[in-house]
């Protein structure tokens, strides 16, 4: 090799790890920031005097907004570049946090964290597709691996050190944490990567499936939290017929927002339902077991998140070589393995009552670790490696978009549970018995959906998960 063959390869290997680290940095404090916030919503509803209600949209305005300007900013990135919205979407999130941090009221609030969503969407849909453009197939895995173990750290970390700077350094320290990584991230990516990747520039952006699309998954994903009201019913059907109507639209066009042609696919139209349901039977864990262990086992905040950080550990230690893994084995085997993990996790949960030792509840979320690394970075290496290079960006979406739908109606199935069950009051030692059969009904129901989901992982094509639609 000369000297000139060898400063190329030196480049193109400095590249590889400013893109990975970079797409890592912002993998874990966008889901970080995320989840965070949940375990400081009672302290900011008691300095703003906000009721549960409202409090609620700190939350769901940004899953909403973040969930809704996914696909739109996937396609936008193929058009215009992928590094560019990369770095708008950092810059958006960077001030945005800032102005969470000096938000007066509750409105402000949700006003900035809608903004925050917004360039958490530019993030997530970009990061993956860099990585995914930067690696070539048989080291993409366990690339992918890393930044996959970041999103699952950053979503289960959030609740423990979000307690923590919650107590001791108040809520607004969270969104001031965020400035620093993100003046480090928008740093590294104009020092280090200097390409560009387009693979669909020149073609046109889809203005009106974009609306069709942000008006259906609004009318979807607020009706599915609004339920049992009518209401919630009533948006749940309008967002039904949104979406086929969105079908119709994109099947007509050229140059659609969101290629819908891809679910004939069946690689990445199962895979894809795979992760929402992966993510629908998961993401309430969290919550539910917090609410477990500070009401029935009377713990305080410090010492459940030491318990709950069980599985982001196993889960960060496994998710990297079931990447590695996937680049050299069958895929599709090793994420139905890690869906069935999860499956066999959550059924542990469901006999929880107030004589469960914490121990079992240890050895349960570790399972679930091991469950969630075994699965995602398989199953995501599957639906990017399932599309062309020009799909990149909306392959991205597609796994970011799968999330934050799953994350809501995940949360949206403990809140049903919990109205039905429990009712909206107050929970008191009154209401133990009954949110302990709350959290018991929300494990079954998940154990289902994770059962289900094994056979989604299973009905695919494809062994290494690197066919092309």
């Amino acid at each position: 090799m000369t000297e000139a063959d060898s400063t190329f390869e030196s480049d193109k290997n400095q590249i590889k790890i400013a893109a990975l680290l970079v797409a890592t940095i912002a993998s874990f404090f966008t889901p970080f920031m995320g989840s965070a916030i949940n375990i400081a919503l009672p302290t900011i509803g008691a300095d703003f005097t906000a009721d549960a209600v409202l409090l609620n949209w700190v939350t769901n305005a940004f899953l909403l907004a973040a969930a809704i300007f996914a696909v739109p900013f996937g396609r936008i990135a193929d058009i215009h570049g992928m590094k560019k919205i990369f770095t708008y979407g950092m810059m958006i999130f960077t001030i945005s946090s800032l102005l969470c941090a000096l938000s007066p009221n509750t409105l402000t609030l949700i006003g900035a964290r809608v903004l925050q969503g917004i360039g958490s969407a530019m993030i997530f849909v970009t990061g993956l597709a860099i990585i995914t453009s930067v690696y070539p197939p048989h080291k993409r895995g366990k690339a992918i691996g890393i930044n996959v173990a970041a999103v699952y750290v950053g979503l289960s970390l959030g609740p423990v050190l979000g307690g923590l700077m919650t107590q001791y350094l108040g809520w607004r320290s969270l969104f001031l944490l965020m400035i620093p990584f993100g003046l480090l991230v928008i740093m590294l990516v104009y020092w280090k990567l200097h390409e560009e990747w387009a693979a669909s520039r020149g073609e046109k952006f889809d203005l009106i499936g974009t609306i069709l699309y942000s008006l259906m998954l609004f009318l979807i994903m607020y009706g599915f939290s609004s339920l049992p009201e009518t209401s919630g019913i009533i948006m749940l059907i309008l967002g039904v017929v949104g979406l086929l109507a969105f079908i119709r639209w994109e099947t007509s066009i050229e140059s659609p927002v969101f290629n819908v042609r891809l679910f004939k696919n069946f690689t990445f139209a199962f895979s894809s339902l795979a992760a929402l349901i992966n993510y629908s039977a998961t993401f309430a864990v969290t919550l539910l077991l917090s609410f477990y262990l500070q009401y029935v086992k009377d713990l305080d905040p410090q010492m459940t998140g030491f318990i709950l950080v069980a599985q982001p550990v196993v889960m960060a230690i496994t998710a990297p070589i079931a990447g590695r893994m996937s680049d050299r084995s069958n895929a599709r085997n090793i994420a139905a393995l890690g869906m069935a993990t999860v499956t066999l996790a959550l059924f542990t949960f469901v006999f929880l009552d107030d004589t469960t030792p914490i121990n079992s509840i240890i050895i349960g979320l570790a399972i679930l670790g091991l469950g969630f690394g075994l699965f995602s970075s398989p199953n995501t290496n599957v639906i990017m490696g399932s599309v062309q290079p020009r799909f990149y960006g909306v392959a991205s979406a597609t796994v970011s978009t799968m999330r934050l739908i799953g994350q809501t109606m995940s949360i949206g199935i403990a809140t049903l549970v919990f109205a039905l069950i429990i009712g909206r009051v107050q929970i008191t030692p009154a209401q133990f018995p009954a949110l302990l059969e709350s959290i018991q009904l929300c494990f079954i129901i998940f154990t289902a959906l994770c059962f289900m989901g094994i056979f989604a992982s299973l009905k695919r094509d494809g062994s290494k998960g690197n066919e092309k639609n």
